[in-house]
């Protein structure tokens, strides 16, 4: 379990503790899970779906494993105040719309996903950067910022600057 106790230790906010209590929860066997989201699922960090003709009820969490649950929670409220990473720019874009809570437990469930694909795989984690959704959809942004800009009276004109030499 030594190597994968390394690998675990790789993504932002699971340190030595964490990446043993996720090895003794869900084991380095994947698979028996067929995918990263029936193993999301089984550790009670994946969104409920309780609806009726058509509306929403609830979207909360289901039971599941409560020791991974809990310390993928605490570990995701530590990786929040982390700098420069992806889960603390999915937590600071997640907290706007939905809040702490909700924020915290949807950078959990990314953190079991990041864990399934690591230990299936047998790669460490590689960083996708704090700018990883400034990167998605970059016209979007564009034009975003722009209507809000001239909203507010002013006239825009985008450049492109030019590639340093």
């Amino acid at each position: 379990f030594l190597q994968e106790i390394e690998l675990l230790k790789t993504i932002p906010g699971v340190k030595q503790r964490m990446a043993e209590v996720i090895l003794a929860e869900i084991g380095a066997d994947m698979s028996r899970f067929p995918t990263h989201r029936h193993l999301a699922s089984w550790a009670g960090l994946c969104p409920g779906n309780n609806e009726s003709a058509g509306k929403r009820k609830s979207g909360k969490t289901r039971k599941g494993d409560r020791w991974l649950k809990r310390g993928l929670t605490e570990s995701s409220w530590a990786v929040s105040r982390a700098k420069e990473t992806y889960l603390s720019a999915l937590y600071h874009r997640m907290v706007r719309r939905r809040g702490k809570k909700k924020a915290t437990v949807a950078v959990a469930h990314a953190m079991i996903v990041m864990a399934y694909h690591i230990l299936k795989h047998k790669l460490p984690y590689s960083e996708l950067g704090v700018d990883y959704f400034d990167r998605l959809n970059v016209s979007y942004i564009k034009h975003h910022f722009t209507k809000r800009l001239e909203a507010l009276g002013y006239k825009v004109t985008l450049e492109p600057l030019q590639a340093a030499a």
